[in-house]
């Protein structure tokens, strides 16, 4: 009697079915790295949960000991692989980079084989800005660029100039420069008489250029005004010089509007006159009701940048 009951018990326990209690250890693949960028690249891999609740992450870096690691992701419960694809970003370019992937769950922890990959090459791109700009006519203004990219160092770069009206074309300015280890250069230029346009290119590839930076020269203005108050209606004349001579060019009194909404509206308009010395003078009275804040304005067309005088505020035409 006593056999047939071990018989029984032993043959129930051969065919009970399979309960959590069948969980194992994650089994985890590192896969291949895709979409390899300069700074960038997509993860992958996959893990087969083995029935229990199961997380995983990848690690990276550029040694063998890794460094960083991603947050941990939950793969699930089940007892299939999973396909698993991490986007990692912040990358240094043309750098060697060590990862694999790891998962974990209650029955333990797996490690997927440890793999490499490169980044690409970052690729060469020039910047250039100026300091000041605009700037007074024949005056002085630093150009300051950077050559970014893989290999940006000690790179010989020249700056080119085009002055206005833009049909000489692109000539060096100055002596060829040679990249700081950030990829950093400036050069001075004593004087730029009117508006031009900079570009950097690299000597060695000239296909590496930047963009064109156009640097305003401006016309010195100056103004004088004068009050005339009259029984009905005051006047204001306005006076001064543009420097350099912009004889024929437009001179326009303007006005800013009140509380400074809707900025400056044109209350008169006159004309720079021929003196021969190097500057043109300008003369006009206008009609005003009320005071305010004035200021002349020269259009000269793209010789020059736009160049307006300091304002000045009239309290009181009227008597």
């Amino acid at each position: 009697m006593r056999a047939v009951r071990v018989a029984v018990i032993v043959g129930a326990l051969l065919w009970a079915p399979a309960t959590a209690g069948a969980a194992e250890k994650p089994v985890v693949v590192t896969g291949a790295a895709a979409n390899i960028q300069p700074t960038s690249v997509v993860l992958n891999g996959t893990v087969n949960p083995k029935g229990a609740a199961t997380t995983y992450f990848f690690q990276y870096g550029t040694t063998s000991l890794f460094g960083a690691t991603t947050p941990a992701t939950v793969a699930g419960s089940g007892n299939r692989r999973v396909r698993i694809a991490l986007p990692i970003t912040g990358l240094t370019p043309y750098t060697r980079y060590h990862y694999r992937m790891v998962a974990r769950n209650a029955k333990g922890i797996a490690r997927g084989k440890r793999r490499t990959f490169r980044t690409r090459r970052q690729p060469l791109a020039l910047s250039l800005a100026a300091s000041p700009n605009p700037v007074r006519a024949g005056g002085l203004t630093t150009l300051s660029g950077v050559l970014t990219g893989t290999g940006n160092g000690g790179r010989a770069v020249v700056i080119e100039g085009n002055p206005w009206p833009y049909t000489q074309g692109f000539l060096a300015v100055g002596n060829t420069l040679v990249t700081n280890p950030d990829g950093t250069f400036s050069s001075t230029v004593a004087s730029v008489p009117v508006n031009t346009q900079f570009r950097a290119q690299m000597r060695a590839r000239p296909e590496v250029v930047s963009s064109i930076l156009t640097v305003g020269a401006t016309v010195e203005v100056t103004r004088h005004v004068g009050v005339r108050r009259g029984e009905r209606r005051g006047r204001l004349t306005f006076r001064g010089r543009a420097t350099p001579a912009v004889d024929g060019h437009a001179v326009i009194i303007q006005k800013l509007r009140r509380h400074g909404s809707g900025g400056w509206f044109d209350v008169g308009r006159s004309f720079a006159r021929h003196t021969g010395k190097g500057y043109s003078t300008y003369r006009k009275t206008i009609g005003q009701r009320r005071g305010g804040r004035y200021r002349v304005l020269v259009s000269v067309n793209d010789r020059y940048a736009v160049s307006a005088s300091r304002s000045i505020k009239i309290r009181r035409v009227r008597r």
